[in-house]
């Protein structure tokens, strides 16, 4: 993946200014199948400058005391000299020209961050490659990025580093030889508790992919720590970042959709911290923007709903997100949504997440079982389930769920009107549907959601029916919607038939 582009501000610590990898036709001479000695060359040009301090960190394999940049008998600075680099040493016995030395430190720092980061980001580019990625792995670029993360101050840097840790935990193949470097992954995971919204959005990149892999349990245990989880709930339910919300919910994503031993350790922790209440208050709060016709935050929308979708089917801990009569309220505002095109995905988690609350509350039933447009929001939703049978099975659970209770249920006179408009007005899905999958014969055991909805359709029309002829006998006039018995006898012929 390549070097990310500038991030907005936001109520973290602004970013810095992106500073991107240097066009291969000005800085290296690169050719299309990279010199692999070159790529050594340019892993060992990220080493830190000061190797007592590279190998002290390394060696005691702390990740929470991060030493100085300047450390040992001697402060040394590097200062670029063409393509070599040369060593300069001074006393403090020389306190006469300190100053002098110090600003010309702080410029020969700057000149070998600059650098750094010119192959840095080459580097990061190139691990995208599984190959590349592979070459660099065998030629310690996990114990390069690892000195350089203990004993960084550069937040550059760092971004570069976990850019291409993230690069390379995306190859499955390597993602595993992370936490084999001691000290890794307690690293990685405590750059949580930085301040700036790159770091955090690799930081979430390189635990998405690990927390999925086959060592997820190990980083499991890492960022289980109460600090830790705590920190991820925070990041989420106080950046206004769109970038960064969508890194640290599809984080959240990643722990709900992991192995059992990945969620079994940090759902509870979670859980304890009111996890499924700030995911509802991150949907209320999306919902918000969308009607204030801010569309740029879709995905954000999209991933919050599959958490909510993910957890909703967590047995210990289903029942409390769905009793929330928030999420009742917002996700049936999705299905209803007019104009559904550019939120689709949205829509369709929704709904199945309408369909996982429906066996938790019996409560949310009763208040949708005289909703026809809610019904109509239904309908409108199955097309974009087309390849989705599981979502699909969900939507015509529901259907059928209401349908059963229209039928059941005394329902007035201008209700049943507008349900029969309703149906009227999506018998051609339904007729798609059912000639792109016929209905299923019926089973003592169980009994394709479906066939049912279908089957107590033609009950409802002609109860229609008969209500208005007794609407014409008895003439009355009511017919807020006018409906064509020609259209009613298709639908019929169509149920009956199918």
């Amino acid at each position: 993946m390549a070097s990310p582009e500038n991030e907005e501000k936001h109520e973290l610590q602004s970013p810095r200014a992106h500073n991107p990898a240097a066009p291969l036709d000005e800085s290296f001479d690169l050719p299309s199948t990279v010199d692999l000695s070159h790529l050594i060359s340019m892993i060992r040009r990220l080493l830190p400058s000061d190797a007592k301090v590279s190998e002290c960190a390394i060696d005691s394999g702390s990740a929470t005391d991060k030493p100085k940049a300047e450390c040992g008998n001697k402060d040394v600075t590097c200062l670029v000299e063409g393509d070599g680099v040369k060593e300069m040493e001074y006393s403090d016995k020389h306190h006469d020209t300190k100053h002098s030395i110090d600003n010309d430190a702080n410029q020969s720092r700057s000149a070998v961050e600059e650098i750094w980061e010119e192959y840095g980001c080459v580097l990061w580019d190139l691990s995208a490659s599984e190959e590349h990625a592979q070459f660099m792995v065998q030629n310690l670029i996990l114990e390069v990025l690892l000195a350089n993360l203990m004993v960084s101050q550069s937040s550059r840097v760092t971004e570069i580093c976990l850019g291409i840790l993230g690069n390379i935990a995306c190859h499955e193949s390597l993602q595993e030889k992370i936490p084999y470097t001691n000290g890794l992954v307690q690293v990685i995971v405590e750059q949580l508790l930085l301040d700036d919204i790159p770091i955090l959005c690799e930081t979430c990149r390189v635990l998405n992919s690990c927390l999925r892999g086959s060592e997820g349990v190990t980083w499991a245990k890492t960022l289980q720590a109460e600090p830790l989880i705590s920190r991820v709930l925070w990041i989420a339910e106080n950046t206004l970042n769109p970038l960064l919300l969508s890194k640290i919910v599809d984080l959240l994503l990643a722990i709900l959709e992991s192995p059992t031993g990945v969620s079994s350790l940090l759902l509870p922790p979670l859980i304890k911290l009111d996890f499924s209440s700030l995911l509802v208050n991150l949907l209320e709060f999306e919902i918000g923007k969308q009607r204030e016709k801010i569309f740029d935050r879709h995905d954000v929308l999209d991933l919050i709903l599959r958490a909510i979708e993910a957890l909703s089917t967590v047995d210990t801990h289903s029942r409390e997100v769905c009793l929330d009569r928030r999420l009742w309220v917002l996700a049936k505002e999705m299905v209803e949504l007019p104009d559904k095109l550019e939120v689709s995905n949205s829509c369709l988690t929704a709904a199945v997440i309408i369909a996982n609350i429906l066996t938790e509350s019996d409560d949310f039933a009763s208040l949708l079982s005289e909703d026809v447009v809610f019904l109509q929001g239904l309908f409108d939703v199955l097309p974009f389930a087309s390849g989705d049978n599981e979502a699909k099975t969900a939507i015509w659970s529901v259907i059928a769920r209401l349908v059963a209770l229209f039928q059941e249920k005394e329902i007035s006179q201008p209700t049943l009107h507008s349900l029969v408009a309703a149906l009227l007005s999506k018998s051609e899905l339904i007729e798609d549907e059912l000639l792109e999958s016929p209905l299923q014969s019926t089973s003592m055991t169980k009994i394709d959601p479906r066939t049912a909805a279908v089957k107590r359709i033609p009950d409802i029309l002609l109860r229609w029916r008969s209500m208005n002829a007794e609407e014409e006998e008895d003439k009355l006039t009511f017919a807020p919607i006018n409906i064509n018995d020609e259209d009613v006898d298709k639908l019929l012929e169509m149920c009956h038939k199918l």
